[in-house]
């Protein structure tokens, strides 16, 4: 493998090499911090099915919540939040599919966690502040750079290079003592060459849930060469997370009386009174260390390099009640002719990881033909550990012992090339095709003292071809079909050391139409899997979801939006989707037998998703907007169990903003605020389902049991901000 990736190095020096000995002055078509993610991002007119997001549009409601919260009212989407406010652990589903199978990168560059899959946006608090714009495709969508996507992909672009020099800061405060601080500074061009801009932040937040607290410091710097048509970025940014756990959700009866209950920490002292343990957190920091050189060589060609470092460290602590010592290699101990096995104790189990990423790609383009020729290539290796940091009676250990070690490496090569080209002035035909390589390599023993040991490689070929059809300067017609394939994830193997690696192929056929006044699109899709790794419903130990093979399954829906200019001053934007998402055939145990159910739903995947913005903008500098967001029921498990039903739920929210322009020491001061649930809707987003077979209360009998949690939202709350432009 290694053999490999020096090979598929080699070719993308080359590549970028031979482009940039046509190095001559033209005129720029476009920008080049553009450049810097064209290869992974579609055309207006492209078959792929997609919605673009401007920093002005993430601007107006950035008040403190991650980015999946800003992006909820997108077509197909439902967010979730842990604390329930949307500050902390965050999640987004992209057409009922879950993070793990969302690739999202920067600049180019993989973001998702190597070995879970899994993006945790609050590892980047208020990183809304430093995006120049991001685009979601829904589907498989086009080739881009690391884990495959089976549901959607982000694309997201940061700050681009400033002709101005600037500052401003923003204040923000709000319910469950809420509150966030962003100072940003650009110098724009100097000398017309250099440009330096940053950014800090820090968020509080009590959370809606008891104790859910979370407090996020964050950081962006960056430094940009521009001259010609060469960009040379170096980027430094990052986050420093500190939050008060809140996965482990809370059963039906709990929801009723005490929504906001937290069973994370409790335990019971020696008089018998029950407590929470002030320090059950998540300890966690992030630092990314970006270098991209962009190259427009002439009216033809265009370049890019990109180079990565990542570095992730934290870890987890947690109060433990009546511990065995065999869990945590302690010896027996006797005190008083009293043999000791057991002991409360404090644990933290770490994380320690290195992520490294080179990204090369070329641009060819001409009045009818436009190509991308690009290869990527990442190597992870990670560290997992735990701690025992104090404990009742700690035996023989000393402090800083492990009480397990393990180990993942990752490489993973991929090179793609794809094209659009005009054959006339209404057809046009796209062809996409990506080979990736995939080393995954495991060593040690997982938290549960098992050897996990895993050594797998995967050789994917991920088609794709699609065709737009220009009825007219209005419509178009397109139809694509993608294949995807995505390899499992760490937490996969320790379930199931027998996972395999799923497949999905995506049909999509939409409709475009866009005028002055009103913009429609419609997209059917139908996605057909194999082996596609569903959510159980169930959680690991540390609240990671649990996934299985389905066999095979499919997705099929129809997604429509809009955005009507109804007047000057009002307009609206509504979207919706209808789907059926299913398992072919559904086999589990219940009571001890084998049962085949058929076809059941697939968990986590409602049927019905609408969204709208109903926006009144009387001037330029006045904006009021009422949101809008329903989510039909869904399942939590595969099974169909009304057990493992989740309700349906309808929030409304209203956002407003107003910048007063001024000739004095500030260029502009904008009032904002964002008032989330108005009608103060006891919803749930997300939870979790599980099953266990008793086998106690009647000998020989076996007795399927199942269980349920949530993660309820919070009630109407607001958020209101201030931000001075210098």
């Amino acid at each position: 493998m290694k053999n490999r990736c020096l090979t598929m190095l080699c070719l993308a020096i080359s590549l970028f090499g031979i482009a940039q000995e046509k190095l001559q002055d033209s005129t720029k078509v476009e920008t080049l911090d553009e450049v810097l993610i064209k290869a992974i991002r579609v055309n207006a007119d492209s078959p792929i099915t997609h919605s673009n997001v401007k920093k002005e549009q993430l601007e107006k409601r950035n008040l403190g919540q991650d980015l999946p919260i800003l992006l909820n009212f997108l077509p197909s989407v439902v967010t979730t939040s842990d604390a329930g406010a949307g500050v902390g652990y965050t999640g987004i589903r992209v057409r009922g599919v879950s993070a793990q199978s969302t690739n999202i990168t920067i600049n180019g560059i993989p973001y998702n966690d190597a070995e879970s899959l899994g993006t945790f946006w609050v590892d980047l608090p208020d990183f809304s502040s430093s995006v120049e714009s991001l685009q979601l495709q829904r589907g498989v969508g086009t080739s881009t750079n690391g884990s495959g996507a089976f549901g959607a992909s982000v694309n997201i672009l940061t700050d681009a290079v400033s002709q101005d020099a600037s500052a401003e800061l923003s204040n923000a405060f709000g319910s469950f003592a809420t509150r966030k601080h962003t100072l940003k500074f650009s110098t724009g061009k100097l000398n017309e060459k250099f440009e330096i801009s940053g950014r800090l932040s820090q968020i509080k937040s009590d959370g809606y849930i008891d104790r859910a607290e979370a407090d996020l410091k964050s950081y962006f710097l960056q430094g940009s060469y521009v001259k010609n048509n060469t960009l040379i970025k170096a980027l430094v940014f990052g986050g420093h997370e500190v939050t008060y756990q809140a996965w482990n959700g809370i059963d039906a009866q709990t929801l009723e009386i005490d929504r906001t209950f937290n069973p994370s920490g409790m335990y019971t002292d020696d008089e018998g009174t029950i407590r929470f343990y002030d320090n059950e957190v998540d300890n966690y920091k992030q630092d990314h260390y970006q270098l991209h050189w962009n190259q427009r060589i002439d009216n033809n060609w265009s370049t890019n390099l990109g180079l990565n470092y990542t570095y992730g460290r934290g870890y987890f602590e947690q109060y433990k009640e009546d511990e065995d010592f065999a869990d945590y290699n302690f010896e027996e101990i006797s005190i008083g002719g009293e043999t000791i096995n057991t002991t409360d104790l404090i644990r933290r189990r770490w994380l320690d990881n290195d992520f490294y990423v080179v990204n090369a790609s070329a641009n060819y383009k001409n009045d009818k033909f436009n190509a991308f020729f690009g290869a990527s290539l990442s190597d992870y290796d990670g560290d997992h550990f735990g701690e025992v940091i104090w404990a009742e009676y700690a035996s023989q250990s000393e402090i800083r012992d492990r009480y397990y070690e393990g180990n993942g490496e990752k490489s993973d090569v991929s090179v793609f090339a794809k094209s659009t080209y005009e054959m006339n002035d209404r057809l046009s035909l796209f062809g996409d095709l990506q080979m990736r390589f995939v080393d995954y390599k495991t060593s040690g023993l997982t938290s549960d003292q098992v050897n996990l040991l895993v050594d797998e490689n995967y050789n994917f070929f991920n088609p794709k071809a699609g065709i737009t059809y220009k009825l007219n300067s209005k419509n178009n017609l397109y139809f694509s079909y993608a294949r995807a394939n995505r390899e499992p994830s760490r937490s996969d193997f320790e379930s199931n050391p027998e996972i395999k690696p799923e497949q999905l192929n995506d049909f999509e056929l939409g409709w475009r139409h866009e005028s002055k006044t009103f913009r429609f699109n419609a997209n059917a899709y139908y996605m057909l899997y194999n082996e596609q790794l569903v959510l159980t419903g169930a959680l690991d130990d540390v609240g990671t979801p649990i996934r299985t093979n389905s066999g095979e399954s499919y997705r099929l829906g129809l997604e429509l939006e809009a955005a009507i200019q109804l007047s000057k001053t009002f307009s609206v934007q509504p979207n919706m989707t209808i789907s059926s998402n299913k398992n072919k055939e559904t086999i589990l145990s219940r009571d001890g037998a084998l049962v085949n159910l058929g076809k059941t739903n697939i968990s986590f995947s409602p049927e019905f998703i609408a969204a709208n913005a109903f926006t009144y903008q009387p001037s330029r500098n006045v904006q009021v907007t009422l949101l809008s967001k329903f989510v039909g029921e869904q399942f939590m498990g595969n099974s169909d169990s009304e057990v493992s039903r989740l309700d349906s739920y309808f929030v409304n929210d209203l956002s407003f903003n107003y910048t007063l322009n001024t000739k004095a020491f500030f260029k502009s001061i904008t009032f904002s605020g964002l008032i989330n649930n108005i009608f103060n809707e006891k919803y749930v987003s997300n939870g979790y389902y599980f099953t266990y077979d008793d086998d106690f209360s009647q000998p020989g009998v076996i007795t399927t049991i199942e269980g349920a949690g949530y993660y309820p939202q919070a009630t109407t709350n607001f958020l209101a901000g201030i931000s001075l432009k210098f």
